[in-house]
């Protein structure tokens, strides 16, 4: 079988387009399957959400208008539930404890684990309306992928969960990546950002698949 085309997938858990991206990448694991490797990474878009969001959408309506925004977004895309209290009422702090908690799960229990996590977290936050910047959430909804704290305890308290998350956030920062979500095909032989459709990500995805590895050094 030919090497899988490699993807490394960068979003945040709190960024809307990457909820919107979800089920495209869903989709796109479903009818490739075997042909291409999702690496799922993460960057730093809403680390510091509860300054970012009132300075940066104080004259657009602060919170409530950010919260329309999200709402907004989504609203072409009928797999993309939004909770209508997000941002409103509900305002995570941050979203690097959720990614924390991923990369503990992903050292300690394996990448199946914490990928089935990350969906599980976005879907806390963008359908049922909870804090996902909160620990406690988090280790609770460890449960629901069979994951007992105590497990990834050590990763979290020898610093090396952090160590991994930080190489992700290093590594975003050296590939210049705009923000959430990014698509880095085939070892950067190209980068897509943003919200990009199903069918423009499946071309460019095959057209990868039909070329030789040798014609990206050609002049």
């Amino acid at each position: 079988m030919p090497t899988p085309v490699v993807i490394d997938y960068y979003s945040d858990v709190l960024c809307v387009w990457a909820w919107i991206a979800q089920r495209r990448i869903e989709e796109l694991n479903e009818k490739l399957l075997g042909k291409i490797e999702v690496r799922y990474h993460y960057l730093d878009v809403f680390g510091d959400a509860s300054n970012k969001i009132p300075q940066q959408w104080a004259d657009r309506g602060g919170y409530a208008g950010f919260a329309k925004h999200v709402v907004d977004s989504a609203a072409p895309y009928p797999d993309a539930v939004i909770n209508p209290n997000i941002w409103h009422k509900i305002r995570p702090n941050t979203s690097a404890n959720a990614h924390l908690i991923l990369k503990a799960v992903e050292l300690s229990c394996g990448k199946e684990k914490s990928n089935e996590l990350a969906l599980l977290i976005r879907q806390a936050f963008y359908i049922e309306g909870q804090d996902i910047g909160q620990l406690r959430l988090l280790f609770s909804l460890l449960k629901s992928v069979d994951i007992d704290k105590e497990l990834i305890k050590n990763s979290l308290c020898d610093g090396s969960a952090m160590a991994l998350l930080m190489a992700d956030y290093q590594q975003a920062k050296v590939l210049s990546l705009k923000g959430s979500p990014s698509y880095i095909i085939d070892n950067g032989r190209q980068v897509l950002y943003g919200n990009i459709g199903y069918r423009v990500l499946l071309a460019n995805i095959e057209e990868h698949l039909k070329q030789p590895r040798q014609e990206a050094s050609w002049c």
